[in-house]
């Protein structure tokens, strides 16, 4: 049976400008230009002022520093007006967004792209070699298939059964093991010496073999390579020096002689063109120490609504007749003149919030900024910076994870600026960046052929106040990479 009835519920719905807000919220600098350039291409009726001939009157705004935004904390998020003619027929020398900007201000060296140097990838190099050497159509071909299985390492991870099978099936060439096996060892005398290898203790012998034969201390490394790895890299020397029937000084030479050797040939001549390059958000400088935050000029583009689609609009909007393609033509134009209103106030509502969630923050580490020492951090969750600007966790978070601020101590993600809060003997709350800023100085400063275990690192934190636990000291320790006490061992 079939009922009606009223219910009334609440639910959160997202506006599309809340959603345009959202994502660009988290979008780092370096990737914010992208981004523009993208909706540029999809929306006719955004353009950028900076690729125009349009020169803004500088009088307008005689004060503006043209390269950077500074702070101010009247500056409040507007909220979206609906749709209105008015709304895009305005002056362009005034009221577009971005215009207060000098669109020459941008320092010449930010424009200048990052040079990558010119080098044969690790695959080629190999292939290059391949090319020189006096081999038979099939070897070539098995030699091929091999350097086209290696892993970026240069290990080949692939059973010798499997590339057989992959010859025969795919370039039809039929090949027995013995002659990839053979293959193998040719590719396995190309540079980068280990290339080729099949296990870690493989590529160690390549490399040692390479080199003279008749020294000592290259031999006892073999030895140590081909029946001893699992205690050379458990660093358990006692056991080496007698089984070997060596001293400390001779293991520490053959030791050195092994850490010098490349676990990862292929790394060696391999020039990354995934560089990573950082742009920081935020600038904070000291003024007799005064702090103050700048925001980058780059999170300030100079957009505007297309001139001729508020014409084209207008001119629709006052036609006398409208037949199906005119209310189709004016839809879409509407339609574009809204998406590009809105992704301009969404822009500005960006760069409001992160002047405002990073003014909070450095207000809050504000010793920190001044001197540069970790132990002046304290202790900050989001919800902390969230409750001093009035707004949700999830847009501090936001902010907090992929931005980064240039101080005169470094750059700095502003996701490292949040810690816990860890409880003294006195009963203050440091950060426990403190605690592990203390763990990794003692631990710089141990004697390595004594290295501090974690139960000593807890003796010593409770010493100068940090009642801590064991099981706390070893997670802060594999937080920093710090192997343990065996590990850090040195002859």
């Amino acid at each position: 049976m079939l009922k009606q009835n009223l219910q009334q519920k609440l639910l959160q719905k997202l506006s599309p400008q809340q959603i345009q807000f959202i994502k660009l919220l988290q979008v780092p600098t370096v990737s914010l230009d992208t981004r523009i350039k993208e909706e540029l291409e999809e929306n006719p009726a955004l353009e950028d002022i900076s690729l125009t001939n349009i020169n803004e009157p500088e009088e307008q705004y005689p004060d503006r520093d043209p390269d950077e935004d500074t702070y101010n904390s009247d500056d409040e998020k507007g909220e979206m007006d609906e749709f209105n003619i008015d709304d895009y027929l305005q002056e362009d020398n005034v009221n577009d967004y971005g215009s207060r900007y000098d669109q020459n201000g941008d320092d010449e060296d930010e424009r200048k792209e990052i040079p990558i140097a010119v080098q044969s990838s690790f695959f080629e190099s190999l292939q290059s070699q391949l090319d020189l050497l006096p081999v038979s159509d099939k070897d070539f071909s098995i030699g091929k298939q091999i350097i086209g299985s290696l892993d970026d390492d240069g290990y080949l991870r692939r059973p010798i059964m499997s590339l057989t099978d992959d010859l025969a099936f795919s370039q039809n060439v039929m090949a027995e093991d013995e002659e990839v096996e053979d293959m193998l060892k040719v590719i396995q005398s190309f540079d980068p010496p280990g290339v080729g290898a099949r296990s870690l203790q493989e590529c160690l012998l390549i490399q040692l073999r390479k080199k003279d034969a008749n020294d000592p201390i290259i031999k006892k490394a073999i030895t140590v390579v081909e029946d001893y790895l699992d205690e050379f890299t458990r660093k358990h020397y006692d056991k080496l020096e007698r089984s070997l029937n060596m001293n400390s000084i001779e293991l520490r030479g053959v030791v050195n002689e092994i850490l010098k050797l490349n676990p990862k040939p292929g790394d060696s001549n391999e020039v990354s063109t995934k560089q990573m390059q950082v742009i920081p958000d935020f600038h904070i400088s000291n003024n007799d120490g005064t702090l103050i935050l700048t925001l980058n000029s780059k999170n300030a583009p100079e957009l505007k609504v297309s001139r001729s689609y508020q014409e084209m609009f207008q001119h629709y909007d006052k036609a006398s007749q409208k037949d199906k393609k005119m209310k189709e033509a004016v839809q879409f134009v509407k339609q574009k003149l809204d998406s590009a209103k809105w992704f301009i106030d969404a822009i500005k509502q960006r760069q409001q919030t992160l002047l405002k969630t990073m003014n909070a923050i450095m207000q809050y580490q504000y010793d920190f900024f001044l001197t540069g020492d970790d132990k002046n951090l304290k202790p900050m969750i989001l919800k902390d910076i969230a409750d001093r600007i009035g707004m949700d966790i999830s847009t501090v978070s936001r902010v907090a994870n992929s931005k980064y601020v240039q101080t005169e101590h470094g750059t700095f993600l502003l996701k490292s600026f949040f810690s816990e809060a860890i409880q003294t003997e006195s009963g203050e709350e440091v950060s426990n960046k403190e605690v592990k800023k203390i763990l990794e100085e003692h631990i710089g400063e141990e004697d390595k052929r004594h290295p501090l275990a974690d139960e000593k690192l807890t003796d010593i934190l409770k010493e100068a106040g940090y009642n801590i636990a064991r099981r706390t000291v070893a997670k802060y320790r594999e937080q920093m990479n710090i192997p343990v006490a065996r590990l850090r061992k040195e002859l």
